[in-house]
């Protein structure tokens, strides 16, 4: 029996010296060398003596360290420095990397993301545009954990409840998204004690007048809203049941206009129906305010589908979180070690989005929603680990082995389905499922959606004291029931008079 033996060589083009460990795989061309240099001279992260460790290659340390999250330290330089083996270069002490991570500090880290962050999607883009204006959206991600130690538990807190004490203490994040890309163009992170609303104010510089914003019912508050409208942004957010502005012009497409904190808005009320295969429905009302004043060019029906867009932005958090980062906890034990972390996952996840989406669009009319995240995310770590494609000297690879993975896998159109929403955290707000939603994966046949003209629904007044007792004494409750029954809650003196 014979067996046929072949050997196969591989050119691998790196940096010189000890700098070759420096670098991300393919990845490299959206973070270059010189780019790396420059925001470490910015920040003042430069080393002034190269040694065994040059800062340059701890940034890429740090980069890598989110792209392979599973990993130890050693771990991920062992990853890094795999191709790399005929240049016997020397491996540091696990001690070593921490020091280099330590030198480097978070500025730099921040720096790159802000140089990366930004729209992706061209105007031509399916998905990126409605109505002249580029679609992005604000929302919040608490579930990102961080170990337990002293240090962050007095920074972040662990959230708590009648369940329980949470394990881990949980972060912050908040990012203004590209919906039709689902890229990051700005975002802050920190403890949850202050509130999405505080946090996303810190981003609102970032909005123009290009851009639509689409928010849920936590970013509705009126003075949050005014400062929207100043940056000449456009909104379209969900407003809370609660709020009941008053109409001052109802229009033919059954909205109607009125003014939120100075600012002239549109409301929009409307009642989805999602019709399933197996003859399950369910559904929702929802009343939008938008700054998008005209019915002719806007219609209702087309804003309301609009507003499903701002789930991308919770698809992003779940690429970014799940598939990234593999729903670990982050590494450090430490505030500022957590913060320098924070901004290499996002520059990580930018440079990632900034392939895919690269990829999408070298084929005309592609919608990026069909690109896959997973195969961009699995050929950069074996990309990476092989210390292939680093550089393109002719400039014509285009694509790279990233995007040719991406335009190989692509998804199906999105069908339309009930998916089945398991909350795994047990301190979360939506342990609760939605009145009516199936607990199993269902196909949709029609989704319907019903303007609702009636604009203004005078809120139920509250019964009093007087007339609980006086209801009770229609049923025929006995006496002692019903004082029993209303002596166990608290009532106010006002409460004895009708209004």
């Amino acid at each position: 029996m014979r067996c046929a033996v072949t050997t196969v060589t591989t050119a691998v083009t790196v940096a010189a010296g000890a700098f070759a460990p420096g670098h991300l795989g393919e990845l490299t061309r959206v973070v270059p060398f010189e780019l790396a240099d420059a925001v470490l001279e910015e920040e003042g992260g430069l080393q002034k003596r190269v040694r065994l460790l040059p800062s340059r290659c701890g940034l890429y340390f740090l980069l890598a360290m989110c792209l392979f999250p599973e990993l130890s330290y050693l771990g991920v330089w062992g990853r890094l420095t795999a191709g790399l083996r005929a240049l016997r270069l020397q491996a540091p002490s696990q001690k070593a990397l921490r020091d280099l991570r330590r030198r480097i500090g978070a500025a730099p880290v921040k720096r790159l993301f802000e140089v990366l962050a930004g729209p992706q999607g061209q105007p031509r883009t399916p998905g990126v545009m409605f109505g002249g204006y580029r679609t992005v959206s604000f929302d919040g991600c608490q579930s990102l954990k961080v170990p337990d130690t002293g240090r962050n538990r007095a920074w972040l807190g662990k959230r708590g409840s009648a369940r329980g004490e949470a394990g881990y203490p949980a972060l912050l994040l908040m990012t203004l998204a590209e919906t039709g890309t689902r890229a990051l163009i700005g975002a802050v992170s920190g403890s949850p004690r202050e509130g999405e609303a505080a946090w996303a104010r810190k981003l609102l510089p970032l909005l123009d007048a290009t851009m639509l914003l689409l928010a849920d019912r936590g970013f509705d508050d009126g003075p949050f809203l005014a400062e929207v409208a100043g940056r000449k942004a456009q909104f379209l957010v969900r407003l809370t049941c609660v709020r009941r502005p008053r109409v001052l012009r109802a229009l033919p497409d059954g909205s109607y206009l009125t003014v939120i904190s100075g600012v002239k808005v549109r409301v929009i009320t409307a009642r989805v129906t999602v019709n399933c295969h197996d003859g399950t429905s369910y559904g929702d009302a929802y009343r939008l305010a938008t700054t998008l004043l005209d019915h002719r060019a806007h219609p209702a029906q087309a804003l309301v589908a609009l507003y499903h867009e701002r789930w991308e932005h919770e698809t992003a958090y779940l690429a970014l979180r799940h598939t990234l980062l593999k729903g670990r906890v982050l590494r450090s034990g430490d505030p500022a070690g957590v913060e320098q972390e924070m901004w290499a996952l996002l520059a990580l996840y930018q440079a990632l989005r900034t392939a895919v989406t690269d990829a999408a669009e070298s084929v005309p009319g592609l919608d990026p929603d069909r690109a896959s995240w997973t195969a961009a995310v699995e050929t950069a770590r074996e990309l990476a680990a092989a210390a292939a494609n680093v550089t393109d000297p002719d400039g014509t690879d285009l694509p790279g082995d990233i995007g040719r993975a991406v335009l190989a896998s692509l998804h199906g159109p999105r069908r339309p389905r009930v998916c089945a929403r398991k909350v795994k955290a047990p301190f979360g707000r939506w342990i609760a499922r939605p009145a009516g939603k199936p607990r199993t994966i269902k196909k949709i046949t029609s989704i319907t959606t019903d303007i609702d003209p009636r604009h203004y629904k005078p809120p139920k007044p509250r019964p009093t004291l007087i007339d609980k007792i006086r209801q009770a004494a229609e049923r025929g409750e006995p006496l002692d029931k019903l004082l029993k029954r209303l002596t166990s809650r608290h009532w106010s003196l006002g409460g004895l008079c009708k209004r």
